[in-house]
């Protein structure tokens, strides 16, 4: 017996049992269908807004070739910061998925031959995080007002 009054074995239970987490919670099905959804559609608008601007034919398989990267880039910010857990949260969600679909994007538009010059950087960025970080600002802020 140890001089605590605690015998071998049931220290090795302590231990064992101090090891043990509370399984993270997870987000609801509906709310990664959401985030997932939301994410999609407004990369597709981002593509199609720009495409618009420029006045490209083949609209709709246009929009699809122009948001290929960024969706890419954006699955990739979600496997890599596993978004499914918080899919709506700003910081562990929408800065991964923006930074992915902005790096990633622009990434693999380059290897594929496709512009990259400073001023599409800019607008990418911009429009990015005001459409993928922007609508979980406004869930947030929502849902702080809906607590009060």
């Amino acid at each position: 017996m140890q001089p605590d009054g605690v015998t071998p074995g049931t220290a090795k239970l302590k231990a064992m049992n101090s090891l043990k987490t509370e399984p993270a919670t997870s987000a609801s099905t509906r709310a990664i269908i959401v985030a997932v959804a939301a994410d999609i559609i407004l990369i597709l608008a981002f593509a199609a807004i720009g495409r618009d601007a420029h006045h490209r034919e083949e609209p709709v398989l246009g929009v699809l070739l122009t948001a290929w990267p960024f969706l890419a880039g954006a699955t990739a910010g979600w496997l890599v910061a596993r978004v499914w857990r918080t899919p709506l949260s700003v910081l562990r969600a929408g800065v991964p998925v923006w930074l992915g679909s902005l790096i990633g994007g622009m990434v693999l538009r380059a290897l594929t031959a496709q512009t990259v010059v400073l001023p599409f950087i800019i607008v990418a960025t911009l429009a990015l995080a005001v459409f993928l970080l922007g609508y979980r600002l406004l869930l947030a802020g929502a849902a702080r007002l809906r607590r009060r």
